[in-house]
């Protein structure tokens, strides 16, 4: 006799952040909830392995802020070891053996400014009263479901009031500035404040990350605040370090659902979506098994979920369209390095607070530009823009005594080269690049590499399951935000495949280690299951 299949109340693809943060909320509620994860670990890109003896590398994201802090008191995440440990700060090296530092104090910011420039550390107070502005006008967004511009129902309308209400209140003046920061560039945006080369550069970094943009393209400023508009610990605007990892983020939010009852289940590579009649109704892995649910939640990126797990028979000609021009273009890489012990570098004075947070190489935006101009011409940047961190002088619990670990992120790398695709001759070869670039600011550098993990965007989406290793899961520009994230008329989660639903970063708020997106789309399940709190 055959054994009838157990039918899941719901179906989670990929056990990265926002998959475990929707997987969570749905089990408060009560639901019986399965993530299914295709590596035998899990994070997605919030992990911590150790590649080589002794080490623990958080080997794709490597700083915490953005998480929101109303998810972490929801889901008791401190309570199942999550610990965020500020940063004091960090540095720009200059070519010229120089510095730039920045602190958590803003006096002690005024005063390094004024190095540079007097008119600089002047115009840092109306600089900082902007960014918190625009932060306090897009943060009141981010745990919001995009209420739809062409619709009539009451929660669309509602939405929409509510959105035109709070802008209205900025005040005529600020509404016109907010107007023009969403759609201006970076480097239009400092030019209203800085003079020096090296604040720029050294501020311009936060609007290029992840994305494939320069200083120069417009909407790059709004990329900036996205970088600017978390927390650690109340502090807007903070950095700090997972103890143990960026998997540490991952293990308590997988520790958080365990403990509500739900399931994880790794080595499970998701195949295809099942559809019958117009409707999810589970999945088909890539070993053949099949798994059941009354609904199915994707923390894939778009292009990922739609042009390859969902056959195209089931989604509409025009969505499809969308989501093949949906931009998700791949421009950052990673490198993971194994050290014997401190590097120095020579231009940051010892004891400086900033050595122990992000050394940054980007000490004008003309130089950011520039490996900018490289990516559009299919090569990776040969003079690169790098954010380098050494976790383990802040987190012993990372490296051997005495030894440490730096992971260095990487701009500007192309998925697909103008020589060809990527081999690993090429990986290596871009690696030297980074390498060489750092020992010319720490001479001692290479003698301590112990090993190093290099990354491009090929290992992003063979690995993580990133396309293109877009590490945002699509660009962060006003085309592809709000109610237009991913496509317009599915900017609410759902998809055109009943029970379908999105909760990755291609969906509202966008990328970074937030769940925004994961806490917004369990919102949206439940109220279509009315099990919504307050809901009839």
């Amino acid at each position: 006799m055959k054994i009838a299949q157990k039918t899941h109340d719901a179906i989670v693809i990929g056990a990265g952040h926002n998959g475990l943060t929707a997987a969570a909320y749905l089990a408060r509620a009560g639901l019986d909830v399965v993530v299914l994860e295709r590596n035998r670990y899990i994070g997605g890109a919030t992990v911590s392995r150790e590649l080589y003896p002794g080490f623990t590398y958080s080997n794709c994201s490597y700083v915490c802020s953005l998480m929101r802090p109303e998810i972490m008191r929801d889901l008791e995440l401190p309570r199942h070891g999550l610990q965020i440990i500020p940063y004091q700060g960090g540095a720009t090296m200059t070519r010229d053996g120089g510095y730039f530092a920045t602190y958590p104090d803003h006096e002690q910011n005024r005063r390094e400014m004024a190095r540079y420039s007097k008119r600089d550390a002047e115009a840092y107070d109306q600089f900082t009263a902007e960014v918190l502005r625009q932060c306090r006008f897009i943060k009141a967004m981010l745990l919001k479901t995009p209420p739809d511009p062409t619709s009539l129902k009451p929660f669309d309308i509602l939405g929409l009031i509510d959105m035109g209400r709070r802008f209205f209140d900025l005040g005529e003046t600020w509404m016109y500035d907010t107007i023009r920061f969403w759609t201006m560039s970076c480097a239009d945006f400092l030019d209203q404040y800085f003079e020096s080369e090296v604040i720029k550069g050294h501020l311009c970094g936060s609007s290029i990350i992840g994305t494939a943009l320069g200083p120069w393209s417009p909407g790059s400023a709004y990329v900036l605040l996205h970088h600017t508009m978390g927390e650690v610990d109340g502090a807007v605007g903070a950095w700090g370090y997972a103890r143990g990892g960026m998997g540490a983020v991952a293990g308590a939010l997988a520790g958080a659902f365990k403990s509500l009852g739900g399931e994880i289940r790794t080595d499970a590579e998701v195949a295809r979506v099942t559809v019958e009649n117009g409707r999810a109704v589970g999945v088909v892995l890539a070993n053949g098994d099949e798994v059941r649910g009354r609904l199915v939640v994707s923390n894939m990126d778009l292009k990922r979920t739609f042009l390859k797990t969902v056959e195209a028979k089931e989604l509409p000609e025009e969505f499809l369209h969308r989501v093949r021009k949906f931009k998700i273009r791949g421009s950052s890489g990673k490198l993971n390095i194994a050290l014997d012990g401190v590097p120095d570098f020579p231009s940051i004075p010892a004891g400086c607070p900033a050595r122990a947070g992000d050394l940054h190489v980007s000490d004008s935006m003309e130089y950011v530009e520039r490996g900018y101009d490289d990516w559009k011409n299919g090569m990776w940047s040969r003079e690169p823009y790098l954010d380098i961190v050494i976790p383990s002088l802040t987190d012993p619990t990372m490296a051997p005594p005495g030894k440490h670990y730096m992971s260095v992120f990487v701009q500007y790398v192309p998925h697909r080269l103008a020589d060809g695709d990527w081999t690993d001759a090429k990986r290596d070869a871009f690696g030297r690049t980074v390498i060489d670039k750092i020992a010319q600011y720490s001479p001692d550098f290479k003698g301590l590499i112990l090993h190093a993990e290099v990354r491009t965007p090929r290992e992003l989406e063979a690995e993580v399951g990133l396309t293109e290793g877009n590490i945002f899961q699509g660009e962060l520009t006003m085309d592809q935000l709000l109610f237009n994230r991913p496509v317009p008329g599915y900017a609410q989660y759902r998809s055109p495949v009943k029970r379908l639903y999105m909760c990755g970063s291609s969906t509202h708020p966008g990328g970074g280690v937030m769940g925004a997106p994961g806490a917004n789309a369990a919102r949206e399940i439940l109220r279509d299951l009315k099990r919504w709190r307050g809901a009839a």
